[in-house]
């Protein structure tokens, strides 16, 4: 599998998988987890996906007990971690309201839960999970720096943030912010008109895509009424290329130039073990726009 370079020269894997789901599944068991990242690695998705919130502060922990099981398989993997998010949980009773925290003390505190519950002794690259309308630049800047200094962490970024939101916080940081996660798919296809794929582009920062089949949208019978053309095309051309039809959602991004890279969710291992059959799919000019415009429900101007 291709691997991209951040601008660091750090490598991660051009698709990426994502264990918000991990809690989920009704099979938690380390061996369990082992065979999921084990299907991953054999592919060459290297690149796992976590945060400190997902499976109401659950997924982590899931994934810790199999690398404690297991502890030759985090050599082999670049983890992903994200934080700012405080959810509203029945672990945290006292909290009022679901809000975003980028204090220097809460991110420095969650690094160190996430550090625990991974049972690892770094984090690849860490996340600012949300733009945070209160965030003091200079504090939360200073804290990522110090966090890279200090070892715990290898590199950061940020998730679905604009680009005056990355150029703020940006220009408060000694470190270079390494990537940007942001919804980015055939059906939530705003970032590519919007500017924020060019600029992102433009500055060699590869994407991060999260929900690259709309929810599961893209792939399921339940699919809205106004997208029914679009799913028929996707199956077609799956039943073309040999794959499903989430292989030509993947396929679809990862046709354009800017490095994007699909964060795919699942605990099937049948349909993990496909993960990377999207990199056998070529989508040709006229065949991704086609794809663009039948989401789009309008040709392009």
């Amino acid at each position: 599998m291709d691997r991209v370079k951040l601008p660091n020269g750090f490598e991660v894997s051009r698709i990426i998988y994502g264990m918000w789901r991990l809690g989920d599944d009704e099979n938690q068991s380390a061996a369990h987890v082992q065979q999921k990242i084990e299907s991953c690695l054999s592919q060459g998705i290297t690149t796992f996906d976590q945060a400190d919130i997902y499976g109401d502060y659950q997924s982590e922990q899931i994934l810790g007990h199999a690398l404690k099981a297991a502890p030759s398989l985090r050599d082999k993997m670049q983890i992903v971690t994200k934080c700012d998010i405080k959810l509203l949980s029945t672990k945290f009773p006292e909290r009022r309201v679901k809000y975003y925290d980028t204090s220097a003390q809460y991110i420095t505190h969650s690094v160190e839960g996430s550090l625990l519950n991974m049972n690892i002794e770094h984090i690849d690259i860490l996340l600012l999970h949300r733009p945070d309308p209160l965030m003091d630049a200079e504090e939360t800047g200073a804290a990522l720096d110090a966090l890279i200094n200090s070892g715990k962490v290898g590199a950061v970024g940020v998730s679905n943030f604009r680009q005056n939101d990355w150029s703020l916080l940006q220009s408060r940081m000694s470190h270079a912010l390494q990537t940007n996660q942001i919804e980015l798919n055939v059906l939530a296809n705003a970032a590519l008109s919007n500017g924020d794929v060019a600029f992102f582009q433009q500055h060699n920062i590869p994407l991060m895509a999260w929900s690259p089949l709309a929810g599961g949208e893209l792939v399921s019978n339940n699919i809205a009424p106004e997208h029914q053309a679009l799913r028929k095309r996707m199956q077609s051309l799956a039943e073309q290329h040999g794959v499903g039809e989430d292989a030509i959602a993947v396929a679809w991004l990862l046709r354009h130039p800017a490095n994007i890279l699909p964060v795919m969710g699942t605990n099937n291992l049948q349909r993990i073990a496909q993960l990377s059959s999207a990199l056998s799919v070529t989508i040709d000019r006229e065949t991704w726009f086609e794809l663009y415009t039948l989401a789009n429900g309008q040709e392009v101007a």
